[in-house]
C-alpha cells in the first residue's frame, strides 16, 4: 500500500509591506522574521511530514513517534506566525481596543481591557525563554483566558481556540529592542488589528 501523498505547506501571503508596521516593528525584523524564521518552519514541516509519510508507508512506528516532535515544532511554528501576521496592522488603521461582542467578553472576563492588558503583559513577558502569549476561547467554559506556551506549541494543545496571540522569541524584536521584552509587548499595542480579532473571536463562538 503506497503512502497518503503528503499535503506541501507554503508561506502565506503578508497582508502588508514589510515597512507597514514602522516604528513598532522595523522592516528589517519584519522581512527576517517572515522571509528567515517563518520560511524555516515551512521548510521543516514539509520535510519532517514527507519523513513521516515515508516511515507509516514502512510501517515503522518507531521512527514515527520519533518525528512527532519535529512536525509539532514546526507546525506549531508555522500555525503560530500565520495567525501573528494577521493579529497586526499598521498605525493607522489600527484601534486602540476592540468593539463589540469581543470588548464585552473581555471586560465581563477581566474587568476592563485596560486590566486585560496589563495582565496579558504580565503573563506574557514573564515567559521564561522563548513562547507565545495568548488571549483564547475555552469552548468548554464558554469564556476567555490567557495563556502562555513553551516555543512553538500551538494554543490547541491546550484545549484552546487563538483569538490573539504575541510571539515573544527573541528574533521577534531583539534587532530593536534589545533584551527589554516588555517594551515591544507594549508598543505592539499600537499595531493590533481588532478587527480581524474580533472576526476570530465570533468564529470561536461558532466553532463546534
Amino acid at each position: 500500500m503506497s503512502a497518503p501523498t503528503s499535503t506541501k505547506y507554503q508561506l502565506p501571503d503578508l497582508p502588508y509591506d514589510f515597512h507597514a508596521l514602522e516604528p513598532v516593528i522595523s522592516a528589517e525584523i519584519m522581512q527576517l522574521h517572515y522571509q528567515k524564521h517563518h520560511q524555516t518552519y515551512v521548510n521543516n514541516l514539509n520535510q519532517a511530514l514527507e519523513q513521516y509519510h515515508d516511515a507509516e508507508s514502512k510501517q515503522d512506528v518507531a521512527a514515527m513517534i520519533a518525528l512527532q516532535q519535529a512536525i509539532k515544532f514546526n507546525g506549531g511554528g508555522h500555525i503560530n506566525h500565520a495567525l501573528f501576521w494577521s493579529f497586526l496592522t499598521s498605525q493607522n488603521k489600527a484601534r486602540k481596543e476592540p468593539q463589540g461582542p469581543l470588548l464585552k467578553a473581555i471586560e465581563e472576563e477581566f474587568t476592563s481591557f485596560d486590566k486585560y492588558k496589563e495582565k496579558f503583559q504580565q503573563q506574557t513577558v514573564a515567559i521564561q525563554g522563548s513562547g507565545w502569549g495568548w488571549l483564547g476561547y475555552n469552548k468548554a467554559l464558554k469564556r476567555l483566558e490567557i495563556s502562555t506556551c513553551a516555543n512553538q506549541d500551538p494554543l490547541s494543545s491546550k484545549g484552546l481556540i487563538p483569538i490573539f496571540g504575541v510571539d515573544v522569541w527573541e528574533h521577534a524584536y531583539y534587532l530593536q529592542y534589545k533584551n527589554v521584552r516588555g517594551d515591544y509587548v507594549k508598543a505592539l499595542w499600537q499595531v493590533v488589528h481588532w478587527e480581524a480579532i474580533e472576526a476570530r473571536y465570533q468564529k470561536a463562538l461558532l466553532h463546534p
